[in-house]
């Protein structure tokens, strides 16, 4: 089981930063490693600027799709992560270009839609970055993308390890794209105006609670140490002396986060996204007519909700009815409009709204967990009880 489960919020803007919010990325803690999801434009500096997240624990990002406001970070990101340095001169070495130094770390992982890799290569490649380890990009195909994109047109960079193409399974879903003892990361497609995904992170399955007195008896017969309870707990069964097998108490589910990129309709996920301990969906607009300063006379609840689907975002509203539809345990909001700004922890004004985007979410959810996301804020995710 995992030591600690946390998210941070590297950027919750939509697609304009502001003084506020950052370009969309977020970190998820996880024990002492660090993963991101979408790595927009100054996420590096919003990781200084954030607490315990550390640059060189990075080793995967995941990539929800190709705009520019969740990947024109990626590049900068890399060459950090990695060592990064500008074209050398012939004949003067660089120990960062050591390739005994490369071979002893494992590859950074990026996983993303089509696109996601000759992004990668072809920035590397016409800026000259030079890598200290190596790296692989692998990309989700859904079954209309050719088995070779723009990448072939690309050389290989000379730190790039081929990662995989990873194809939709008949449900059109990609199951365990990665997998340890420990997590699984599955993905789905969500509609919006360009191919885009959204990634489910599975804790394996925890101890459960053990009840003492229902393997004391047996241990002490035999006069078996007590030190046996804590294989059990870790899930190993036991076999004492006189031939009696004691089972470990039953386990039950781990954590589960859902995390979604920009969408008008993430159904394609609901079946893998059930029973998630936090949903993470965005909310770009809402209509709030009496309390933003901002909204037209002429605007509408309909006439915002049906202006924000086509151009592929949710409202407050859609997002609660999500989250309902799935069980989240708990609704993060994310994503929002410049009109919208992120420092409602200390402005008046900014909380006020912030506060009735989040009552259209709970009104739509029936759950008064909801939080509306800001750059920076941390929250842990609860081990089950």
């Amino acid at each position: 089981m995992l030591s600690s489960f946390n998210i941070t919020f590297l950027g919750t803007a939509s697609a304009q930063p502001t003084s506020t919010r950052n370009h969309s990325s977020l970190a998820l803690r996880l024990g002492s490693e660090v993963w991101l999801f979408d790595c927009g434009e100054s996420t590096q500096r919003q990781i200084q600027a954030s607490k315990g997240i550390r640059m060189g624990k990075i080793r995967k990002v995941f990539i929800t799709h190709t705009h520019g406001d969740h990947i024109f970070g990626l590049l900068p990101l890399l060459a950090s992560c990695m060592n990064g340095a500008g074209g050398t001169i012939d004949g003067v070495d660089d120990p960062r270009t050591n390739s005994n130094e490369v071979e002893c770390s494992e590859p950074f992982e990026i996983y993303g839609p089509a696109g996601t890799r000759a992004f990668v290569r072809g920035g590397l490649r016409w800026t000259h970055t030079l890598l200290g380890s190596k790296y692989m990009v692998h990309e989700l195909l859904f079954n209309t993308d050719p088995d070779e994109g723009e990448e072939k047109t690309i050389p290989l960079h000379a730190s790039e390890i081929l990662g995989r193409n990873i194809r939709q399974n008949s449900d059109g879903n990609w199951t365990d794209i990665f997998h340890n003892p420990l997590l699984s990361v599955s993905a789905a497609p969500i509609l919006h105006s360009v191919p885009c995904v959204g990634y489910v992170v599975q804790e394996a399955p925890i101890p459960g609670k053990m009840d003492i007195m229902l393997y004391k008896p047996h241990i002490l017969r035999n006069k078996a140490p007590m030190s046996l309870l804590s294989k059990l707990q870790a899930g190993e069964m036991v076999t004492l002396p006189d031939g009696t097998i004691m089972e470990p108490p039953p386990r039950k589910p781990g954590r589960k986060i859902v995390i979604l990129g920009d969408t008008y309709d993430p159904s394609p996920i609901a079946t893998l996204g059930e029973d998630a301990d936090v949903l993470i969906h965005e909310a770009t607009n809402a209509y709030l007519s009496g309390i933003d300063p901002t909204t037209k006379e002429d605007e509408s609840e309909e006439l915002v909700e049906n202006r924000t689907k086509s151009r592929g975002h949710s409202t407050p509203q859609m997002a609660g009815t999500f989250a309902r539809r799935i069980r989240a345990k708990r609704l993060v909001l994310n994503h929002f409009s410049a009109r919208y700004r992120g420092d409602d922890d200390v402005s008046d004004e900014a909380r006020y709204i912030m506060e009735a985007i989040g009552n259209l979410a709970k009104q739509a959810y029936g759950s008064d967990k909801v939080t509306c996301a800001r750059d920076c804020m941390s929250l842990e995710v609860d081990k089950p009880s």
